[in-house]
């Protein structure tokens, strides 16, 4: 799980990045990126009613969840990012959602190289 300094978790929040930041996306997720003027990078997720009963949302949050998690000792600090999952997550499996976070991740330019 990630820490609770390192979530998004006003509706301001949401919506400022919503409102103010870029948006990427994939056929899975839909990531908007805001730089933000603290160290840490927080992140926030959301999933619609629409992508199905709650049995299926909890479950697609608790894969981005933990997608994210994989991902956050390698991300740039300073941001607030908001993952929206789309219909197609309902049915992927964990390492697409992963592939496809790294993929959007890596082009809004947040994801670091991994240092070898």
């Amino acid at each position: 799980m990630l820490p609770s300094a390192s979530r998004l978790k006003r509706r301001s929040d949401f919506g400022r990045v919503y409102g103010k930041g870029r948006s990427y996306a994939t056929d899975l997720i839909v990531v908007y990126v805001l730089p933000a003027r603290g160290k840490l990078t927080r992140i926030g997720f959301s999933v619609s009613k629409k992508l199905g009963k709650s049995v299926e949302r909890n479950r697609v949050k608790r894969l981005l969840r933990e997608a994210a998690r994989a991902l956050v000792p390698d991300l740039e600090p300073g941001c607030d990012v908001v993952v929206v999952a789309r219909r197609k997550a309902a049915g992927a499996t964990f390492a697409a959602l992963v592939s496809a976070m790294r993929e959007l991740f890596r082009g809004s330019g947040i994801l670091r190289a991994r240092e070898q």
